[in-house]
């Protein structure tokens, strides 16, 4: 490590001095200034110090900086802004070889402009027109996370942590890729684990018990993201324009979330569809052994549950409470809510 600092301090220094003596040189010419110590000399010999002592602390924070920033970009981008940058630089060479010719100061700065200005043309251009740059490589294309749906990062939202199933479906094998937390998930969890009301107090608590299952028992790797952009915005649309940034979907059980984040075309993996959906599959005219255990809604109807949570209404079944009878199905209807399953009792 440190015969690798003193390379970065050496190198630092070297490309500094490069600079500094023609820019020395220049302003002595241009200043007219012969006296002893020239301007140059001293120019250089600063320059060199600060490549010297600066380097290394220059390079780890341009390193932070550009880890960070990549983060929150998808990787479509960055190939597209590549590409554009190489393309703009080429264009620039290609116009800067004859105004290099230029004497005096054209002939350096002119060149120095263009390639700057193009890079940046180059690279905004293509940024902006992502999907019909890569159209143009097939196989860039489908490899890259298109709409969200195709990417493997998944972006869990506080009250899937907090629900708790999402940590047993990652146990299974049936979750793929990874999930993301971003840190002002993790902050909003510690807020409500901090709260003087007991019930979120609690619920704050189990969230963070999930959260550790969720690292140390799954089958699915789990990376915490620092984010701090968006400042100013609530969790729920932090998540969303994160998600979105990330061509990542959403894990959640919030409704409203579901419905935002739907609005924006950020897709949404919810915890309670794939509930609904796994829940036992009934069907008119099946026979089952069904627990009457309180009164319906309507006048003689009696309330059972299957073993996955589904409410079965049995007509006339609350003079079967708390008896456990043989059913028959005669109609399942699809709520919101969930599977709700009508049946009437077998006379035996």
């Amino acid at each position: 490590m440190k015969s690798f600092s003193l390379g970065q301090r050496l190198a630092g220094a070297i490309v500094l001095g490069l600079i500094a003596w023609p820019l020395g040189t220049e302003l002595d010419r241009s200043l007219a200034v012969g006296n002893d110590p020239q301007l140059s000399v001293i120019i250089l010999v600063s320059f060199v110090l600060i490549g010297l002592v600066a380097t290394p602390y220059l390079t780890k924070l341009a390193a932070k900086i550009i880890i960070s920033s990549s983060q929150n970009v998808a990787s479509s981008k960055i190939l597209a802004s590549t590409i554009g940058l190489i393309s703009g630089l080429v264009v620039a060479i290609l116009i800067s070889v004859p105004l290099s010719r230029l004497t005096d100061w054209p002939g350096v700065w002119f060149p120095i402009i263009l390639t700057l200005l193009f890079a940046i043309i180059g690279g905004a251009i293509a940024v902006n027109r992502e999907e019909d740059l890569l159209s143009l490589f097939p196989r860039l294309q489908n490899s890259s996370t298109s709409g969200g749906k195709s990417n493997s990062k998944m972006a869990l939202d506080t009250s899937a942590i907090i629900d708790g199933r999402i940590a047993n479906i990652s146990h299974t094998g049936f979750v793929p890729g990874e999930f993301i937390i971003p840190t002002f998930i993790l902050d909003e969890l510690r807020h409500i684990a901090d709260s003087s009301d007991s019930v979120r107090r609690n619920r704050g608590r189990r969230g963070l018990e999930m959260l550790n299952k969720l690292r140390k028992d799954s089958g699915t790797p789990v990376q915490v993201l620092e984010v701090d952009r968006w400042e100013g915005q609530e969790v729920n649309a932090k998540l969303v324009l994160l998600a979105k940034s990330l061509h990542a979907p959403i894990v959640t059980t919030d409704f409203n979330l579901n419905r935002v984040a739907e609005i924006q075309d950020v897709h949404v993996l919810n915890v309670n569809e794939l509930a609904n959906a796994l829940k036992s599959v009934v069907l008119p005219g099946e026979e089952m052994e069904l627990s009457v255990i309180q009164e319906g809604k309507e006048s003689g109807q009696g309330v059972g549950f299957l073993d996955d949570g589904t409410m079965v209404v049995v007509e006339g079944g609350r003079r079967l409470l708390g008896t456990t009878v043989d059913v028959s199905v005669t109609r399942v209807l699809q709520t919101a809510a969930g599977r709700l399953v009508f049946a009437h009792p077998i006379a035996s």
